[in-house]
């Protein structure tokens, strides 16, 4: 059984920086990619970014130059650091593997942008 493990989230002043980390266990014979997605109150699930086995990365438009994905590939484990946050990137961050077998999604980690 595949699992993810996520942390890192948490209340941060605006301005602050988190890193979140999610890492996956279990019978993985091959990842295509591992990503963050979040969801604010009200609002869709959406991308924050994605890194491919390749190191190919993408991000959304709104955290471009705030965020860095990175990968560990020994481990499993993707990194998102989190700087110069706003109150806007207040939401539910989500863990995403692309993975041999399918998709899974973390559980999810809070974290609030806030004086």
């Amino acid at each position: 059984q595949v699992r993810l493990v996520e942390s890192g989230g948490g209340l941060v002043q605006p301005g602050g920086s988190l890193r979140l980390s999610c890492a996956a266990s279990g019978s993985i014979f091959s990842i295509y990619a591992m990503g963050w997605y979040r969801q604010a109150p009200g609002k869709e699930r959406e991308l924050v970014a994605r890194i491919t086995n390749g190191i190919m990365t993408n991000y959304a438009d709104s955290v471009k130059s705030r965020f860095t994905i990175s990968r560990d590939n020994t481990k499993n484990t993707v990194i998102l650091q989190m700087n110069s946050l706003k109150p806007e990137d207040t939401a539910v961050y989500y863990c995403n593997l692309n993975y041999s077998m399918g998709k899974l999604w973390g559980r999810g980690t809070q974290v609030t942008v806030s004086s």
